[in-house]
């Protein structure tokens, strides 16, 4: 099925509520023709608003502009812009089969018989649901329920497809298992989607990009990878992973240094006069054979099958979490040196603010 691929463009689009409550600031966005892209943020922060923006399910602030393909659809009303929405729930109708759920958009639109039949056999083929036509929604699994959603969302050719949550009311195990399923079937649809969600593995294993939203704006657009190796904002390094927070004094601020451990770390120039530097826990390197390192003892161990975790007191830093192989051999108690290199270092202040 040949879905069509065109790019969305928001610019200035924001939502106030009638009490005067701001539910997005004024937001820009352009989301790339065929580009799966994720919205995510913490509850609250206006990722779901700004999908219903998209959607037509809420009406924007004046001065918002929403642009599908060069076509501008801020005022058209949600059936007239062609959008394909996937829920949390599914929305499946229990009592239909999975062929007649995949085919009633087509069939309410007043497509005839055999061009629905036509176009739902395809959607199954896509999906790989063969077989399951005539089953109903109670005896699929939650990832051919999944794939049932996407196939109605896209039967009836939408130019966008949106995606609220679709993963967010599974168990942790069947979760991973889908997002991949997912992920996959968006890429074999070429069609452009916008998918929010709060859950950062998810964002980044499904999405071409994702576009970090905290408190009613967007601070952060870019690769998965990218964002959570260099970071222009603190939100996104804390959201994104985890991270540990190294304290300056003002004698180090004025030494352009970072301490650790009674070791002295070169702080990146244009952030000497910053009063904490984060670092992640994979990024922190303990070995106990180096005695130029800087020193730390092991407070506790906890084992997490791919790797260990330790916990770190140093005598000029906050207790550090560090993530190190399976196979350490380190304890509570034990003297370990503890290194970071200066270019692991990320910033606690916005980058060009």
């Amino acid at each position: 099925m040949e879905l069509e691929r065109i790019p969305v463009d928001i610019t200035r689009c924001g939502k106030t509520y009638a009490d005067g409550t701001r539910g997005l600031q004024p937001t820009d966005l352009h989301v790339e023709a065929g580009e799966v892209l994720a919205l995510l943020g913490p509850s609250g922060c206006g990722k779901t608003t700004l999908l219903r923006l998209i959607a037509g399910l809420e009406s924007p602030d004046e001065g918002s502009r929403i642009v599908f393909g060069g076509q501008d659809v801020t005022r058209r009303p949600v059936e007239q812009r062609g959008v394909g929405m996937v829920f949390q729930s599914y929305a499946l109708f229990p009592q239909m089969t999975v062929a007649a759920n995949i085919g009633y958009g087509l069939r309410i639109r007043g497509v005839p018989r055999d061009e629905e039949r036509r176009s739902v056999g395809e959607l199954v083929e896509l999906t790989r649901l063969g077989g399951l036509e005539n089953k109903r929604p109670s005896e699929l699994s939650g990832g051919q329920r999944q794939r049932v959603a996407l196939a109605r969302a896209v039967a009836v050719r939408p130019r966008v497809l949106l995606l609220d949550e679709p993963l967010a009311a599974l168990d942790a195990k069947l979760k991973e298992s889908l997002r991949d399923e997912l992920a996959d079937l968006l890429r074999r649809l070429h069609i452009t989607a916008i998918h929010v969600t709060h859950d950062q593995q998810e964002a980044m294993a499904i999405a071409d990009r994702l576009a970090v939203m905290s408190a009613g704006r967007i601070v952060q657009v870019g690769r998965g990878e990218d964002l959570y190796r260099a970071p222009a904002h603190p939100f996104v390094a804390e959201f994104l992973g985890r991270v540990n927070r190294l304290a300056r004094d003002a004698d180090a601020m004025a030494r352009g240094v970072v301490c650790l451990g009674g070791a002295l770390l070169p702080c990146p120039d244009g952030w000497r006069t910053q009063e904490a530097l984060l670092v992640r826990p994979e990024d922190i390197e303990v070995d106990a054979r180096h005695a130029d390192w800087g020193r730390a003892v092991v407070e506790r161990r906890t084992f997490l099958g791919d790797r260990v975790q330790l916990h770190l007191r140093a005598e000029d830093q906050p207790v550090l979490t560090a993530d190190v192989g399976r196979d350490t051999p380190y304890r509570p108690g034990d003297a370990v040196g503890i290194r970071i290199r200066p270019e692991r270092l990320m910033s606690t202040q916005e980058i060009g603010a």
